[in-house]
Protein backbone atom coordinates (compact mmCIF):
# COMPACT_ATOMS: atom_id res chain seq x y z
CA UNK A 1 0.00 0.00 0.00
CA UNK A 2 1.24 3.90 -0.87
CA UNK A 3 2.05 6.09 1.61
CA UNK A 4 -0.09 9.10 1.62
CA UNK A 5 3.43 11.42 0.92
CA UNK A 6 3.98 8.42 -2.11
CA UNK A 7 0.15 9.19 -3.28
CA UNK A 8 0.85 13.14 -2.85
CA UNK A 9 3.71 12.67 -5.15
CA UNK A 10 2.04 10.80 -8.11
CA UNK A 11 -1.02 13.02 -7.68
CA UNK A 12 1.00 16.28 -7.90
CA UNK A 13 2.60 15.08 -11.11
CA UNK A 14 -0.42 13.55 -12.63
CA UNK A 15 -2.66 17.06 -12.23
CA UNK A 16 0.51 19.28 -13.06
CA UNK A 17 0.86 17.01 -16.57
CA UNK A 18 -3.22 16.84 -16.97
CA UNK A 19 -3.16 20.27 -16.99
CA UNK A 20 0.30 20.62 -19.72
CA UNK A 21 1.97 22.66 -17.06
CA UNK A 22 5.96 22.62 -16.95
CA UNK A 23 7.47 22.06 -13.50
CA UNK A 24 8.58 25.80 -13.72
CA UNK A 25 5.44 26.64 -15.00
CA UNK A 26 3.40 25.59 -11.96
CA UNK A 27 6.53 26.47 -9.68
CA UNK A 28 5.82 30.01 -10.71
CA UNK A 29 2.60 29.78 -10.65
CA UNK A 30 2.53 28.40 -6.80
CA UNK A 31 5.77 30.98 -5.65
CA UNK A 32 7.92 28.01 -5.09
CA UNK A 33 11.06 26.92 -6.85
CA UNK A 34 11.94 24.29 -9.68
CA UNK A 35 13.70 22.03 -7.43
CA UNK A 36 11.30 22.26 -4.73
CA UNK A 37 8.77 20.94 -7.49
CA UNK A 38 10.64 18.56 -8.64
CA UNK A 39 11.69 17.18 -5.36
CA UNK A 40 7.76 17.03 -4.39
CA UNK A 41 7.07 14.90 -7.32
CA UNK A 42 9.94 12.59 -6.37
CA UNK A 43 8.18 11.81 -3.00
CA UNK A 44 11.89 13.47 -1.78
CA UNK A 45 9.79 16.35 0.87
CA UNK A 46 6.52 16.40 1.63
CA UNK A 47 4.90 19.59 2.19
CA UNK A 48 3.46 21.13 4.74
CA UNK A 49 -0.35 22.62 4.42
CA UNK A 50 0.53 25.83 3.47
CA UNK A 51 2.19 24.67 0.38
CA UNK A 52 -0.20 22.08 -0.06
CA UNK A 53 -2.86 24.66 -0.69
CA UNK A 54 -0.73 26.84 -2.47
CA UNK A 55 -0.67 23.96 -5.11
CA UNK A 56 -4.20 22.76 -5.49
CA UNK A 57 -4.93 26.62 -6.04
CA UNK A 58 -2.47 26.84 -9.02
CA UNK A 59 -3.51 23.75 -10.19
CA UNK A 60 -7.31 25.07 -9.56
CA UNK A 61 -7.94 21.85 -7.53
CA UNK A 62 -9.16 21.11 -4.12
CA UNK A 63 -6.56 20.46 -1.95
CA UNK A 64 -7.82 16.89 -1.20
CA UNK A 65 -7.41 16.19 -4.87
CA UNK A 66 -3.78 16.05 -4.23
CA UNK A 67 -4.05 13.23 -0.87
CA UNK A 68 -6.61 11.51 -2.26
Amino acid sequence: MASLADKFADNLKSERMRRKLSQEALAHKAGLSVSYISMLERGQRTPPLETLEQLAKALAINPLNLLG
